[in-house]
């Protein structure tokens, strides 16, 4: 009898355990069940061509000369030259002086859009470079748009 509750906490950690899973398949995601086109079975040549398309009138811009303590902003400007509507689900900055602001409708083939990129030199001095990760449904998930500026002290 005194065996019985260590007996038992065994029997019913075993049973426990043998039915986890039992008679379910691993669940292995696929592209058409989370609509995420950087899976790891990747996109095929189809697929990729019914996909959206990100493209920026440009990548990249530069403030030129910069008093310190100035907050900028740039609107970056972009077209869904894709088959399908574009949905950017996050723009993420490398620096807490810089934001961006996506849309939040999709935006239908032929279509256009902004993103306005702010960057606050305050405590900053020199070049200054800093990056926005643009992630939406295409492929490649993300894209990325840079600011520039020489930051002066006054």
């Amino acid at each position: 009898m005194k065996y019985f509750p260590f007996i038992t906490m065994l029997l019913l950690s075993v049973f426990l355990l043998n039915s986890c899973g039992n008679g379910k398949k691993e669940l292995k995601p696929s592209v058409s069940d989370i609509h995420n086109p950087a899976s790891p079975e990747g996109v095929s040549k189809q697929e990729e061509r019914n996909m959206p398309v990100l493209t920026f009138e440009k990548t990249t811009h530069d403030f030129g000369k910069v008093v310190q303590g100035e907050r900028l902003s740039y609107t970056f400007k972009f077209k869904n030259t894709g088959k399908s509507n574009l949905i950017i689900y996050n723009s993420n900055a490398s620096c807490g002086c810089t934001t961006s602001i996506p849309p939040k409708e999709p935006i239908r083939p032929g279509e256009s859009g902004e993103i306005v990129v702010a960057f606050d030199s305050k405590n900053k001095s020199g070049k200054e470079t800093h990056s926005v990760v643009v992630s939406a449904n295409t492929y490649p998930v993300n894209t990325l748009i840079r600011i520039t500026a020489e930051v002066i002290i006054p």
